[in-house]
């Protein structure tokens, strides 16, 4: 609306103020950073005193590169918790962290080491672990200054590093609870291992990849039955042949059906002749008859083979007595029933070795027999120990990851003895180092490693007497966003083995304790267990840092005058990363000042990965030593992916790196795109999705502009009382208090998509498209009415409102909208609290009466557009429509209001009678129908209403309305 001549148009009171319709938010962002720094934002809210402490533990990224979309995902839930607790009346701290140790930072030193022709095995390990400490600490400075270009609040001054000298110390001292109390104890098992990196691996550092293998069906001689099933051969399958060398039994499943099968003709080239007889699952003797390719009529099925028949044969290996074998695997083969075995696949017998294959470690293991079937056959870089007969030196990997000679060795000794029945190759999905990407192993090795199923002797039975038990209580102790991550834990803390705690590794915190000389690992004397041993220690630790532990002289250092060093060894691998970051919550929460008061954080947050990682090391960790969960709260996000969801990849060209989109679109746009998505499934990112989200944003900056301009000369004496107000008001003041309740319980429940849409539908629908439209005319055309201080004070309490409630999200564009009104040098919209609603600003009876009248409101604007399409008015004011409305209660609420006004038209008609057949209905509004009129009288040139007064009053041309503003 505007005045047709310029002598009125400067009597409008038209939206004034600075604020931009462009953005320019790459370029502005890093003002509103530096101004945040130079006030001291996140330490003055500190200083706000009585407000109960919430505090937001942060998963430790490893500092060994720039940034990536998951990062930037990841940090901005986190701080959007931060912030919008802290807005909501707590103490909501946050202190950032970063995991410092480990095989990431120490595999970058020895790719560089690579590149020179350096030997890592002949630095000095303290020199190495001098020049990992220097790599983790130049990109935590890099990364500190990414993190923070993105708008994430948080102790950036004091962070915490698990490799500051007292974090070192604390996990030193963590580990060494796990020493006292029992629960540690060297067992030697398989473990996920990697070749090429030389060191065993959790879980949570394996990633699944397809992989191609050799597939083999091996044939095992049957010995000492008596009967017609000596001679005959048990049929294995597998698709780790090198694990060949090192099998010492075959098992095979209660109540399976198994029979004995003769052939009875072969094809030109294989490798069975006739005669030869295969014991064989019976659900299973036709695919594997095949894959040696024979086919019906080659083979008969001579009999049953009863379990107690099996039980009572032995095995030999196919590598006995061949010449060369030095007697290697003469042995007879241990042939047992086993509850793992199926007939689903492979012939309904299980090779077993229990060097390579838990299953099978486990059955033996309980059945007292691990010393009769243990190998130790693969050294640490996945090469066979040299005095193995035929396959010493063979590698099952190259030192790149790559396929090695062992596979094709062995098979090939397998085809001279006649031990193969049949061999391919088969795709299937195998664990991978998800640092090298290189395959991994089950290697039997001696490792460190903590009982989840030993009685914990620490006096914390009330929590449950074994890590298992503790933890399995602890999880529903928790509350869990999604609610499926306590299902996720709950199962894999059901199933998990022994923790391994150690690696052989130089770059972490030492296992510190010490071994009794000529004990065995059994022994009750075995693992030196002193307090005043460990008081050195930490003490050592807390000044220098775990480098002492590998200096010259340390063993004299920790044991001299408390026992006599000669008698121990000292131990040297390393922990393992998950125990270092899942000890984190002892160093930052329980001894910091600025941590948590109990020891326990409101919330870990972190992708869903980390069930497997960094929830589950925490809760295992805490569990031994606490007795209790380390969180209140877990809150998980799925994985970014390209628009097309597809995993992002640097060799595909789909990634999206943060520092791009930040410096096209700005920071907030970034924000806006987390804030929009279920953040707790996988997230699509791409061009056309961040259009998007900068169209969003340009619509509620938009609204947010308005406000600011409606509001440029706004002061407390224009304030009018909510029960003054018109009723148009109220029912916004109604729509503040339910939104209220909204954003609070979203932002407590970190829904972040259920804040924004709230908020920003409110704001599009409601106001943009709605209260602002309707009250523009007020706004600008009204002189000191009552509806316009109304509106006013309406636009101040809406401002309040909507900055702080968006604040958490858009970081820098509320900061900006706030000082536009409150531009104290001092000042920042993020160190103030949501408002408070007044209670009496909800009626819902009201409500309820303005619904009827919004779905009236759209009937008219409905009919009055299909006549501006027409071209039979230019303009909504140049009509004055009839409408009819058949229900009572409906009729007498549109005419208790100024219709009109809402409807934008000069004058509008309320009537009981019945609709005409030419009136216009909106099929979803039942009982209106709308019948258009022009509106009679002529052009007001100050408001543009069409009305018969106007050109009665003392100033030319205008209404009655705009006369008196005028006078």
């Amino acid at each position: 609306m505007c005045a047709d001549t310029p002598e009125y148009k400067t009597t409008l009171n038209l939206p004034r103020t600075d604020f931009p319709m462009r953005a320019g938010l790459p370029k502005r962002e890093p003002e509103w950073l530096a101004r945040w720094e130079k006030i001291g934002v996140y330490d003055r809210l500190r200083e706000k005193k009585g407000r109960t402490p919430f505090t937001l533990h942060d998963g430790p990224p490893y500092a060994n590169g720039h940034l990536h979309i998951g990062h930037a995902l990841n940090k901005t839930i986190k701080d959007m918790i931060v912030r919008s607790h802290q807005m909501m009346g707590f103490d909501a701290r946050y202190i950032p962290g970063w995991d410092c140790h480990g095989l990431p930072i120490e595999w970058k030193i020895e790719e560089e080491y690579r590149k020179k022709g350096r030997d890592k095995d002949q630095v000095p390990i303290n020199e190495f672990r001098g020049e990992c400490r220097d790599f983790a600490r130049g990109w935590v400075d890099i990364q500190r200054d990414e993190f923070k270009r993105l708008g994430i609040t948080g102790n950036w001054e004091n962070p915490y590093l698990t490799m500051d000298f007292h974090a070192e110390r604390v996990i030193a001292e963590e580990f060494m609870k796990f020493l006292m109390n029992g629960t540690l104890y060297q067992g030697s098992k398989p473990v996920m291992w990697s070749p090429v990196e030389k060191t065993a691996l959790a879980e949570a550092e394996v990633e699944y990849h397809d992989k191609e293998s050799f597939t083999v069906w091996v044939k095992f001689p049957v010995v000492g039955t008596g009967g017609d099933l000596d001679g005959a051969k048990v049929v294995i399958w597998t698709t780790t042949p090198w694990t060949m060398p090192s099998n010492k039994a075959v098992v095979f499943g209660a109540g399976i059906s198994y029979g004995l099968y003769e052939v009875t003709a072969t094809p030109e080239e294989c490798w069975v002749e006739v005669g030869e007889r295969f014991l064989l699952s019976d659900a299973l003797a036709d695919e594997v008859m095949g894959r040696a390719r024979l086919e019906g009529g080659m083979y008969t099925r001579v009999r049953d083979v009863t379990q107690d028949e099996l039980a009572k044969a032995s095995l030999e290996h196919p590598l006995k007595g061949a010449e060369g074998s030095n007697g290697e695997w003469d042995d007879l083969r241990d042939f047992r029933a086993a509850d793992f075995v199926t007939d689903t696949e492979g012939t309904g017998f299980v090779h077993c070795a229990p060097s390579h294959g838990l299953e099978e470690y486990e059955l033996y293991r309980d059945l007292g027999m691990l010393e009769q079937v243990i190998t130790y056959n693969v050294m640490e870089d996945g090469r066979f120990r040299d005095d193995l007969p035929f396959f010493g030196g063979k590698a099952i990997l190259k030192p790149n990851g790559k396929e090695g000679n062992a596979n094709a060795a062995i098979i090939d000794k397998l085809v001279e003895v006649g031990g193969l029945l049949a061999r391919g190759k088969i795709k299937h999905s195998y664990p991978h180092s998800w640092r090298s990407k290189a395959p991994v192993i089950y290697r039997n090795t001696p490792q460190w490693f903590a009982a989840i199923d030993k009685v914990v002797g620490d006096g914390l039975d009330t929590f449950g007497k074994t890590i298992r038990e503790r933890a399995l209580t602890e999880i529903d102790n928790v509350n869990w966003t999604p609610k499926s991550g306590r299902n996720r834990l709950h199962s894999m803390m059901e199933a998990r083995p022994d923790w391994v705690l150690s690696r052989q590794r130089a770059w972490g915190v030492p296992l510190t304790c010490f071994t009794k000389k000529g004990a065995l690992p059994t022994d009750a004397d075995f693992l030196l267990r002193n307090a005043d041993v460990n008081a050195r220690i930490v003490e050592a630790f807390e000044t220098d840092g775990a480098d002492v532990w590998y200096a010259d002289g340390a063993k004299q250092r920790f044991l001299g005058g408390i026992v006599n060093p000669d008698d121990y060894n000292q131990v040297t691998d390393i922990l393992d990363v998950w125990f270092d970051s899942g000890s984190t919550h002892a160093f930052t929460l329980r001894d910091r000042e600025d941590g948590s008061e109990d020891g326990i954080a409101d919330v870990y947050m972190e992708g869903t990965d980390q069930h497997r990682g960094w929830f589950h090391s925490s809760l295992l960790q805490s569990v031994g030593t606490t007795g209790r969960a380390p969180y209140r709260n877990v809150v998980t996000h799925g994985f970014t992916l390209d628009a097309k969801g597809m995993k992002m990849s640097k060799s595909i060209g789909n990634t999206i790196v943060p520092d791009e989109v930040v410096r096209q679109y700005g920071a907030d746009i970034l924000r806006l795109w987390v804030a929009q998505a279920d953040y707790t499934a996988d997230q699509r990112i791409g061009p056309e999705i961040l259009k998007g989200v900068a169209d969003s944003y340009r619509r509620l900056r938009n609204t947010m502009r308005f406000m600011l301009g409606s509001l440029s000369d706004f002061t407390e004496a224009d304030r009018t009382a909510a029960a003054d107000m018109p009723e148009l008001e109220q029912w916004v003041l109604h729509r503040l208090a339910e939104l209220d309740e909204v954003v609070r319980t979203r932002y407590a429940a970190f829904d972040f998509q259920g804040v924004w849409q709230a908020v920003f539908n409110f704001a599009t629908l409601d106001l943009s498209a709605f209260y602002f439209d309707v009250r523009k005319d007020a706004l600008y055309c009204d002189g000191d009415t009552l509806r316009r201080r109304a509106a006013r004070t309406v636009l101040d309490l809406l401002f309040q409102r909507l900055t702080t409630w968006l604040a958490p999200i858009l970081v820098f564009t509320m900061e900006e909208v706030w000082l536009e009104r409150n531009p104290d040098a001092d000042s920042s919209v993020h160190m103030a609290d949501f408002p408070a609603t007044p209670a009496d600003w909800r009626n819902d009876a009201l409500a309820a009466k303005w619904s009827g009248v919004r779905a009236a409101r759209r009937a008219v604007t409905a009919a009055l557009e299909v006549q501006r399409t027409d071209k039979v008015i230019g303009a909504s004011l140049e009509a004055a429509p009839v409408v009819h409305v058949e229900d009572d209660s409906l009729r007498a609420a549109l005419q208790s209001v100024a219709f009109e006004d809402l409807c934008i038209t000069s004058d509008i008609a309320i009537t009981a009678d019945a609709s005409p057949a030419e009136a216009f209905r909106l099929p979803e509004v039942s009982g209106v129908g709308v019948v258009f009129e022009k509106a009679a009288g002529a052009k007001c040139q100050r408001c543009w209403k069409v009305l018969p007064d106007v050109g009665t009053h003392a100033h030319a041309g205008v209404c009655g309305r705009c006369d008196k503003a005028l006078t």
